[in-house]
């Protein structure tokens, strides 16, 4: 069961598709400000979160993403989200176009904080916090094609972990100092994974399956960061446990944490 923040309630509600089995998602971001605003390239991940957590969960998932502005910076949005592992949207179009691109009501709508939900909107409205980077490239490199990740001198999954470590609906500051923390974090774990997969596989102990599920279901990655970082000290849990649990958790989170085995 997926439970979501409605911006309209202000309390968390069930998601419940129209359509049994299929999730139908409309994406749609505030296109990049001047600076180091990356406000559009977190409602695309959060659309990717949702997807990831909804497919875990048996349901076919169809994001349509809406988009304005010039070409030149939507090509640049797209260059950002590939760069950070974000699954391309079903389809693109104009909002008034969404539903029946997707052939069917929208069930859940992901928009930029700074734009007002549309009350006559089906489904249900989440808003995403206004985030920033620092030390990316400027809202005019982003118009050239150049993305503003660009010039970053990091793993670009430093910034999606860095992103998933606020809640969805707080704002999210990525200073350089958080960046390296963040890089610095998946090089361990990635090391710790590698050598985890040299143990013999072990079940993940039930209160650990548990509390990922119950993060996972809330879009909680805030939570289940910590579980993860809990669980690598915990000398009680076997090797080949921490394995599966690690591996699991990246089905979601999507920071290619296995890249390291067999290395």
């Amino acid at each position: 069961m997926l439970r979501l923040l409605d911006a309209r309630t202000g309390s968390y509600a069930e998601v419940r598709p129209a359509r049994r089995g299929v999730l139908r998602v409309g994406v749609h971001p505030q296109q990049p400000a001047a600076g180091s605003d990356i406000t559009a390239l977190r409602v695309l991940l959060i659309a990717d979160l949702l997807a990831r957590t909804a497919e875990l969960g048996g349901l076919q998932v169809l994001i349509a993403l809406e988009e304005g502005g010039p070409a030149e910076q939507a090509a640049a949005l797209q260059r950002d989200a590939d760069a950070l592992g974000i699954h391309p949207p079903a389809v693109r179009t104009s909002s008034r176009d969404v539903p029946p691109a997707l052939g069917g009501p929208i069930d859940v709508h992901l928009f930029s904080q700074d734009v007002s939900a549309d009350p006559a909107a089906t489904g249900m409205s989440v808003g995403v916090g206004a985030a920033r980077l620092e030390g990316g490239g400027s809202g005019r490199d982003a118009a050239a094609g150049g993305g503003l990740l660009a010039g970053l001198r990091c793993d670009p999954l430093a910034v999606r972990l860095a992103l998933v470590s606020f809640p969805i609906d707080r704002p999210a500051a990525l200073t350089g100092d958080g960046l390296a923390d963040a890089a610095g974090t998946l090089g361990r774990w990635r090391q710790q994974v590698a050598q985890w997969a040299e143990s013999p596989s072990g079940a993940v102990p039930a209160r650990i399956a548990e509390a990922a599920s119950a993060a996972f279901a809330d879009l909680d990655t805030v939570a289940a960061l910590s579980l993860l970082r809990g669980l690598m000290p915990d000398t009680s849990v076997p090797a080949g446990a921490k394995f599966e649990t690690f591996v699991y958790a990246d089905r979601v989170l999507g920071l290619d944490l296995a890249r390291e085995v067999g290395r």
